[in-house]
């Protein structure tokens, strides 16, 4: 079956889907992006996403180039074109095609706008998450605005590719003062030995995870109690629990931070109950 892609008003072949030499996300990573998990043929979380979507092309100055309604009936057609129940949307704006300068190009340069889907094993990330997945941690090299979802992810992709080749599945970030930011690609939790949930503020240093935002919610109307705050390598690796989370893998246990067990070294109570709350709720 051919694969579809969506770039500036034109639903093509997914290999014949291409943006000028140009453009200035291409020549200068001047762009954002968003993700969102579709399950049983729904966007998850929606309405986060859009408005951080937003968010990021107003920090940027990016003009958006659709209303969210807009938006919703290109994914809604991208799916059924690609006859997708199950995996992910990607979004990306460039500040779009300019002669090459580091100024922002003249008024009037339209905005690039690329959709693309993918499908996901809803099965095989069951079975990841009931075993548990391992992290390594890696020095946090980003920029200071890593609350702005830019495509300026070279540092997460070195350290998303250290982790795989440490057999682990995920990279934790660890800031100068010796303290967890964030997954390369999630959020980071842990749980305390009094059942409390940690997972570090929403400042400039992280992305504002929406699954990370919904499931916050969620865990305050189950009677968590949640402490937004940074913690070490040692005080998770101590903890009771660890897990990330994030569109792609919703709440996934961690049992391994640079080899050594959390807890009992296998998923915890606590982390599977709230994956399965989320996953109830979407």
């Amino acid at each position: 079956m051919t694969r579809f892609a969506y770039v500036d008003g034109r639903f093509l072949p997914h290999d014949e889907a291409v943006v000028h030499v140009e453009d200035r996300g291409f020549q200068f990573g001047d762009a954002i992006y968003e993700v969102w998990s579709v399950r049983d043929g729904q966007l998850l979380d929606a309405d986060g996403h859009f408005a951080r979507l937003e968010r990021s092309l107003g920090e940027l100055r990016i003009a958006n180039p659709k209303s969210r309604a807009g938006y919703q009936l290109l994914i809604g057609e991208l799916l059924r074109r690609n006859r997708l129940r199950d995996g992910l949307v990607y979004l990306q704006i460039s500040r779009g095609r300019a002669r090459r300068d580091h100024a922002f190009p003249a008024a009037g340069t339209r905005p690039t706008l690329v959709l693309t889907s993918k499908r996901l094993d809803r099965v095989a990330a069951q079975l990841r998450a009931d075993a548990g997945v391992g992290v390594i941690t890696t020095p946090d090299l980003r920029w200071g605005r890593c609350d702005i979802k830019t495509v300026n992810l070279l540092p997460n992709v070195l350290a998303k590719q250290a982790a795989i080749e440490a057999g682990a599945v995920e990279a934790w970030l660890v800031d100068s003062s010796g303290l967890v930011t964030e997954g390369s690609s999630t959020n980071a939790w842990i749980v305390t030995a009094d059942g409390r949930l940690v997972t570090r503020q929403a400042d400039q240093g992280i992305l504002h995870g929406i699954t990370r935002a919904s499931l916050m919610r969620q865990a305050e109307e189950l009677g968590y109690v949640i402490e937004e705050r940074a913690f070490s390598v040692d005080e998770a690796v101590s903890a009771r629990e660890a897990f990330m989370t994030s569109a792609t893998s919703y709440v996934t246990p961690i049992v391994r931070i640079d080899g050594r067990p959390v807890g009992n070294g296998a998923p915890g109570s606590v982390a599977t109950a709230l994956r399965q709350a989320y996953l109830d709720s979407a």
